[in-house]
C-alpha cells in the first residue's frame, strides 16, 4: 500500500525513465523513487526539508536531488506525461482548468517599521 504523498507504482512506471540510471562505478546512488517520494512529502506537507522523515534518507540529499530535477526540467516532463495519460483516459475536463493567484499587501509594520502614531520605545528613542 502506498503511503500518503508517495507516488503509486503505475505513475512511477510512467516516469521512471526520466530519472538518471544508476552508475556502474563510484558511490551507489540513492534510489530515485525514494528521493522523489521525499520531495513529494515535503512539498505536499508544507514541512521544512530538515523535518522530513528519516525513511527518505538524508534531507540534504533529497533537497539536492529536488534542485537538480527542477533545474533539468524533469518535473515539467513528468507533469506533461501524467497529463497526457490522464487526458487519454478521459479523466481531465479541459473546461475546468484554471490558474488562481492571490496577492496580499503587507503593512509597513510587518517589515519592522513602526506604526504611524504608535508609542515609541523610550529606551531606543533619543
Amino acid at each position: 500500500m502506498v503511503k500518503r504523498y508517495e507516488i503509486p507504482d503505475a505513475a512511477w512506471e510512467l516516469v521512471a525513465d526520466l530519472f538518471e540510471q544508476p552508475r556502474r562505478s563510484g558511490r551507489p546512488r540513492a534510489d530515485d523513487r525514494l528521493m522523489l517520494n521525499g520531495v513529494l512529502w515535503v512539498l505536499c506537507s508544507g514541512a521544512a526539508w530538515r523535518d522530513m522523515p528519516e525513511r527518505f534518507g538524508p534531507w540534504s540529499t533529497v533537497y539536492q536531488r529536488f534542485r537538480d530535477w527542477r533545474n533539468q526540467g524533469t518535473f515539467d516532463l513528468m507533469l506533461k506525461r501524467l497529463h497526457i495519460k490522464l487526458n487519454e483516459q478521459g479523466l481531465i475536463d479541459l473546461e475546468t482548468w484554471m490558474i488562481d493567484s492571490t496577492a496580499v499587501r503587507a503593512t509597513l509594520a510587518s517589515s519592522g517599521a513602526g506604526k504611524k502614531g504608535g508609542l515609541m520605545n523610550p529606551q531606543t528613542t533619543p
